[in-house]
């Protein structure tokens, strides 16, 4: 990457001055010249010479300038010539080059050090320090995104989602996986989750609308310091396992709007199971048929009112009623007393989610 940097700031260097320029690496070799033919020579005596010269010297016929990464010298300019105006060159494009290394390291640290925040592959402890170290602000508000993209397109979601969000000191992106991008945004303390939700459905539309690619959001909730990023990531991951069960059509899914289902996908499975047996203790769940599931479904979406239920589904008021008391004789519960309605709506979430059998974070 460094070698990539060098090159772009050499080869324009190339008008500007009537002479060959370049930078060698530690063992003498060139990585990058204004005369592309030369790079991959090895500069022979390059690396004695470079231990006991000073951090400018001559060398058949090249000045040269070292200048360092970190805390050792890495690299060295080298201009053609040996005259005073060489010794300047050097100087000028060693000085830039040193500015210009110095900010791809640190963003790149910076991109790093947030990924593993993120996966909680630094020690609390340590996050802090490392922080100071690049300068990074740790008290800022920000919000994890997963993009998953479920089908299509040939170009990747991680190219799109980086060029949606170019700030690289205050926004990054990297892939977890081979349909996993995270988004770690930075926000203004004010926003809210519908907020959130608009900047997530920009980006699926964005990735379906002009690149063809079909994709799922899910959001974690946002938080204040830097040590809560691991909490946010898998809040948006437990967001897209959840989605999946629940709200299989949404393609934005967010943390805080997940309601009782997130508190289900937070149960022991075998304590699901107990719930289950204890709600059914005559018959499973599974022996109620499509249509008695159907009215049901419409029966809570009417707020559990019998005669516009039984309007909607085009049925006679007494029909309904018989529905329902079969319900009631299968499970105890009466569908049309409001306790017992949200237990057996409780009980089809909780069937709902141990046949999906989401992972688990």
């Amino acid at each position: 990457m460094a070698n990539r940097v060098f090159q772009n700031v050499v080869y324009q260097m190339k008008d500007a001055i009537d002479r060959v320029v370049g930078v060698v690496d530690e063992t003498g070799a060139v990585i990058s010249c204004s005369e592309l033919n030369l790079i991959g020579e090895v500069r022979e005596g390059f690396m004695a010479e470079r231990l006991t010269a000073g951090d400018r010297f001559v060398r058949d016929g090249y000045t040269y300038q070292q200048f360092s990464s970190a805390k050792h010298n890495d690299y060295a300019v080298f201009v053609e010539g040996a005259d005073e105006t060489a010794g300047q060159f050097a100087a000028v494009l060693s000085i830039s080059l040193q500015s210009i290394k110095q900010y791809h390291d640190e963003k790149f640290d910076k991109a790093n050090f947030i990924k593993n925040v993120v996966l909680d592959n630094i020690l609390p402890g340590d996050i802090y320090a490392k922080a100071r170290e690049l300068h990074f602000a740790t008290d800022v508000s920000r919000v994890v995104f997963i993009v998953r993209v479920t089908s299509g397109g040939d170009i990747s979601a991680y190219d799109v989602v980086s060029s949606l969000f170019p700030d690289k000191q205050k926004d990054f992106v990297f892939n977890i996986s081979e349909t996993d991008t995270v988004l770690v945004k930075e926000i203004k303390p004010d926003n809210n989750t519908r907020d959130m939700e608009k900047l997530a459905a920009s980006i699926v539309d964005t990735l379906q609308g002009d690149h063809y690619i079909k994709a799922v959001v899910g959001i974690g909730t946002p938080i204040g310091n830097i040590k809560d990023l691991a909490s946010s990531f898998k809040e948006a991951q437990i967001a897209m396992e959840v989605g999946k069960v629940f709200d299989t059509e949404r393609q934005v899914i967010s943390y805080d709007h997940l309601g009782i289902a997130r508190l289900i996908y937070q149960l022991p499975t075998t304590l699901c199971e107990a719930f289950l047996r204890e709600v059914f203790k005559q018959e499973s769940i599974d022996s109620l048929d499509a249509e008695t599931l159907f009215t049901i479904q419409r029966f809570f979406e009417n707020n559990l009112n019998v005669s516009e239920t039984s309007r909607g589904l085009f049925v006679h008021r007494n029909t309904l009623v018989y529905r329902l008391e079969k319900i009631r004789k299968l499970t105890g519960l009466d569908l049309r007393n409001f306790d017992d309605a949200i237990v057996f709506k409780v009980a089809l979430r909780v069937k709902k989610y141990l046949s999906a059998n989401p992972a688990k974070y």
